[in-house]
C-alpha cells in the first residue's frame, strides 16, 4: 500500500497534478539540501517519499 493515500494528499491540494509537481519541486529540494526536511520522521525512504509525505502534513504549500 501506497503512504500516504491519494485520499490524505487531496486535503491539502485539490488536483492531483499540483500534487506531481509540488512533490517534484519539493523532492529537489531535498536532494540538493537534505538537512532541509520539514518532519521528524518519515516512512518512506527517497526525496519522493518525503515530499509527498510533507504535502500530506500540511507542511508544504502553494504560493499562488
Amino acid at each position: 500500500m501506497l503512504y500516504p493515500a491519494g485520499h490524505e494528499l487531496k486535503k491539502n491540494v485539490d488536483s492531483k497534478y499540483l500534487v506531481v509537481t509540488m512533490a517534484a519541486k519539493r523532492a529537489r529540494q531535498l536532494q540538493e539540501n537534505p538537512e532541509g526536511a520539514l518532519l521528524d520522521s518519515y516512512r518512506s525512504k527517497t526525496n519522493v517519499g518525503y515530499s509527498l509525505e510533507e504535502i500530506a502534513a500540511g507542511k508544504v504549500t502553494v504560493h499562488k
